[in-house]
């Protein structure tokens, strides 16, 4: 072999060695692919999604699938470009940026807290949504989540105390106690009424200026809702808002009588708010796989994320476009009936 032709192979081996180097280099992306479904008016390992105790429940029939997203990469796991370079010639999944997920103000830690604490916020939504939409009553109460350290409220107000007054008015609201406290000028005093335990306490306040100059107290505060009856929810380890919608489906199928779906395989995404509007939500390409892969032809789509569904709509799946929970019973109700027209993602 001539001193050129060994030269060639080296410098041959030498480049693919460095190309397959190059390609399990770590590199900052995340790869979102169609993740599991769930129904909600199943079972997950032998126990159901929701269970509900108190109250008059039926039998169930058919499916109301909750759809996921699963990831791969983040800090510390981070995917090779190679597996990235798949993700980008696989048109059911997608590769985004890992501050797209990962914010780099936030650890991997805080974001899967965050998730967990959004699921358990979209359940309780999720219950409102449902008794409201069936004339239900039930109450709410503002509590604490949290302080801001060094603020007024620190050490003061604790998390989980039930704040009832505002200046001896009726808390009403998050924004309404947000309101009372932004119409005191800053050093001026507020008084909290709150319930501890079993202890009714006034806790005095006294505002100070935030970032944007307004007075702030530095409380974290969420609605709480009282409801005449248990609702648990379990579906294991999935976390964020965007099952919302297809809890309260679930919820609202067990407290009537007859099936909903009437033993019809229907699947769905979207937040949801107390009182029943849907809200937009991520990954919609791989969600609408993952629920045509479970075998749904109907498609319970928010009515912001139809242009983009439209883009990518699964063959043998049908979006059907929802702004809001009562929207979505009455077109479940048209599907079951097998006539009559439904929303559409096309506006056909």
């Amino acid at each position: 072999m001539s001193r050129r032709a060994l030269t060639l192979m080296v410098a041959t081996l030498l480049t693919l060695l460095l190309a397959v180097a190059g390609a399990l280099l770590p590199v900052p992306y995340v790869v979102l692919s169609p993740g599991p479904t769930e129904n909600t008016i199943g079972q997950v390992k032998g126990k159901p999604v929701i269970t509900i105790e108190g109250r008059q429940t039926y039998p169930t029939d058919g499916e109301l699938s909750l759809v996921t997203v699963a990831y791969q990469g983040g800090p510390g796991t981070r995917i090779d470009l190679l597996t990235a370079l798949r993700g980008w010639v696989d048109p059911s999944v997608a590769v985004v940026p890992e501050e797209t997920i990962f914010p780099r103000t936030t650890t991997a830690e805080q974001v899967d807290q965050q998730n967990t604490q959004e699921m358990t916020n979209s359940q309780d939504d999720a219950t409102a949504a449902a008794l409201s939409e069936l004339k239900i009553p039930f109450t709410s109460v503002v509590t604490v989540v949290s302080t801001e350290k060094g603020k007024p409220a620190d050490g003061k107000l604790k998390p989980g105390d039930e704040i009832t007054l505002v200046d001896d008015a009726p808390a009403g609201d998050v924004e309404k106690v947000a309101q009372t406290v932004r119409a005191h000028k800053a050093g001026e005093d507020v008084a909290f009424s709150v319930v501890r335990g079993k202890e009714k306490l006034t806790v005095p306040l006294t505002t100070v200026p935030g970032e944007d100059g307004k007075p702030m107290v530095g409380v974290v505060m969420q609605a709480k809702f009282k409801f005449p009856f248990e609702v648990a929810i379990s579906v294991g380890d999935v976390g964020g808002p965007s099952a919302g919608l297809m809890f309260s489906l679930g919820i609202l199928d067990k407290l009537t009588p007859g099936a909903l779906t009437g033993g019809k395989s229907i699947a769905g995404t979207g937040t949801i708010t107390p009182d029943g509007r849907v809200g937009p939500i991520g990954g919609i390409q791989q969600k609408m796989v993952g629920a045509r892969r479970a075998g749904a032809t109907t498609f319970l789509t928010p009515a912001d994320n139809c242009e983009e569904a439209l883009k990518a709509v699964p063959d043998g799946l049908r979006l059907v476009k929802v702004g809001d929970l009562h929207t979505a019973v009455q077109a479940i109700d048209t599907i079951r009936a097998g006539s009559g027209p439904t929303p559409s993602c096309s506006g056909s």
